[in-house]
């Protein structure tokens, strides 16, 4: 349920559908009172809520509870996936996590923006999508439109703007591959 409006001005109109924005102020009410305020290990409370409003969540998955989604009907995890406190999952457009991934505290996963050199400062949005088994830690920032590869670590407070190789530690800002990732034995 993107709806988003298009050639609006972001100035003076609303860039969404009345329906998305009612769907929207619902989840608030339902976020403030019975998602933020939960203990923090009911992950399967939190769950079930954001299914309620259409998110895709899979089994065993740890949702925070002082995690923000803006609209779950644009979210997806696979199974076993973290999205820690003060995660800001900004989904005006697809974010799709995939299994056995860790979002850590305070990052951040942005799929819209605004079109600076319109007049109209039109929004526009995109998908993010994170594979398997990758790691975004503390404080990142991922970009919209950005795929990170299965396996890949994001490094703390990175700004991602591109799509991440799979397998690679990754850092800074603007992000850039470090290194291979190289899991050991156990």
């Amino acid at each position: 349920m993107s709806d988003i409006l298009k050639n609006t001005d972001a100035h003076t109109q609303a860039s969404f559908s009345f329906k998305n924005r009612l769907f929207r102020f619902i989840w608030i009410i339902v976020y403030a009172v019975l998602f933020k305020l939960s203990p923090r290990p009911f992950h399967w409370w939190r769950s079930f809520l954001l299914r309620l409003f259409d998110a895709k969540i899979g089994k065993g998955c740890h949702v925070y509870p002082k995690a923000r989604i803006w609209a779950p009907w644009n979210l997806k995890m696979g199974d076993y996936s973290c999205l820690a406190d003060e995660v800001i999952c900004d989904s005006m457009d697809k974010i799709i996590i995939g299994e056995k991934v860790v979002i850590s505290q305070r990052a951040r996963l942005i799929t819209g923006s605004h079109d600076y050199e319109n007049p109209k400062f039109t929004l526009h949005t995109k998908p993010i999508d994170i594979k398997s088994h990758a790691w975004v830690a503390s404080e990142a920032f991922i970009c919209q439109g950005v795929t990170i590869g299965n396996g890949t670590v994001i490094g703390a407070r990175s700004v991602v703007t591109h799509d991440m190789p799979a397998w690679m530690v990754c850092a800074g800002n603007p992000c850039k591959p470090i290194k291979p990732r190289a899991m050991k034995e156990e």
